[in-house]
């Protein structure tokens, strides 16, 4: 079988409230006013699929929010969503790799949260056989083209694949290619289902 990970909230905690609060704190806008512009638009996803620079989606999120950051501000800001990694399920990726089963990871994601996690989070590279990146492929969740490219490369049909994700809409995306989907909605969900396989 071809076991698929995302990312955040299922490998890793995120929190967006982390990035906006230390936002408000660098430039003194009100986290209430930051917490109520905030929303992962069009840059935001141009951004996951490698259209756009770092430095231009850092310009275009200051602008939409109305924050006046320097580029190192805006960087530390959104480096602070990640929380920590859930060993639960490190060990289980591993557990499963042992038995001679495949496992990747499949995130949308972008080049300045690529230069925080693989080092702070080294365990998540170790405990996959290959890792699958949004802004490397030109292709975000829920696209089925993402799905589609990922099953093409690594040689397995959407039958033989099984996909863990905590976003409802790119679990139906895969659904209806035919990958097996769980949606994960809390740290518990992942361990209880291999528990009961």
């Amino acid at each position: 079988m071809l076991y698929i990970f995302d990312l955040g909230n299922v490998i890793v905690d995120i929190d967006f409230n982390r990035v906006l609060g230390v936002w408000s704190d660098l430039s003194r806008v009100p986290l209430a006013t930051l917490k109520s512009r905030f929303q992962m638009g069009e840059s935001f996803h141009q951004h996951e699929r490698g259209e756009i620079s770092d430095e231009v989606f850092a310009q275009k999120i200051c602008h939409e929010l109305g924050l006046s950051l320097s580029f190192e501000q805006f960087a530390a800001g959104w480096q602070a969503v990640f929380v920590g990694v859930r060993p639960e399920v490190i060990a289980i990726m591993h557990k499963l790799r042992d038995q001679g089963e495949r496992v990747v990871i499949l995130s949308n994601t972008n080049r300045l949260h690529c230069q925080f996690w693989p080092s702070e989070y080294p365990e998540v590279s170790a405990a996959a056989d290959k890792i699958y990146l949004s802004q490397d492929m030109g292709l975000r969740k829920p696209d089925p083209a993402i799905y589609q490219r990922l099953l093409n490369e690594e040689e397995y049909s959407a039958e033989e694949a099984i996909f863990f994700d905590d976003n409802p809409e790119n679990i139906e995306a895969a659904r209806k290619l035919g990958i097996h989907s769980l949606l994960i909605t809390d740290a518990s969900v992942l361990p209880a289902f291999f528990a009961d396989r």
